[in-house]
């Protein structure tokens, strides 16, 4: 059995499994076609999944792919993120708006975010483990990046300092020079 919340955008949606846990630990069912299709109202297909794992302070994101949107599922299995999604859709009613939550081993939320949308995280743990599932392989030929500090989005990133970020995300886009996926 799935919880099932909308976020703020309200094709974004928090994920909770149903965890049974007692003192020798707990179980819970990572992945069910079944139970995530009638959660979200639609079959989704998965193609790939990935795991990352990261330090304190990085900051990865905001990735996106422009002719081949991917939708991913994603969650920690190691640590705490904070986790971030950018409405990049040209003719959502919602273009440019942004909704963040924090994914932990502790709380064992996922977070689905359909194609079209921008993804990005920060580590708020010593380390975490990301990992995800994506509804179409990866293509970097497509994949763009716009910048996570962007004025006019203006994500509330609970930072300490300036994150780590990758070369090609400190030199991501402004928002102005971004494309939008047609969706």
């Amino acid at each position: 059995m799935l919880k099932i919340t909308p976020t703020r955008l309200p094709e974004v949606l928090v994920v909770e499994p149903q965890v049974f846990g007692d003192e020798r630990g707990f179980f819970m069912e990572s992945w069910n076609q079944r139970a995530f299709d009638e959660a979200v109202g639609q079959e989704i297909r998965f193609v790939q999944d990935n795991h990352s794992r990261s330090g304190q302070g990085v900051l990865r994101g905001l990735h996106y792919q422009l002719t081949r949107p991917q939708g991913k599922l994603v969650g920690v299995t190691a640590g705490r993120v904070f986790d971030v999604a950018v409405d990049m859709r040209r003719s959502s009613p919602r273009l440019g708006q942004w909704v963040g939550t924090e994914l932990s081993a502790e709380n064992h939320r996922q977070l689905w975010i359909p194609p079209g949308f921008a993804h990005g995280f920060l580590v708020l743990s010593e380390s975490a483990d990301f990992v995800y599932k994506a509804t179409d392989y990866y293509v970097p030929a497509d994949e763009k990046t716009l910048a996570w500090n962007d004025p006019n989005v203006g994500i509330e990133w609970p930072l300490n300092g300036r994150p780590s970020l990758s070369p090609k995300d400190g030199a991501a886009s402004c928002w102005e020079d971004c494309p939008l996926v047609d969706r």
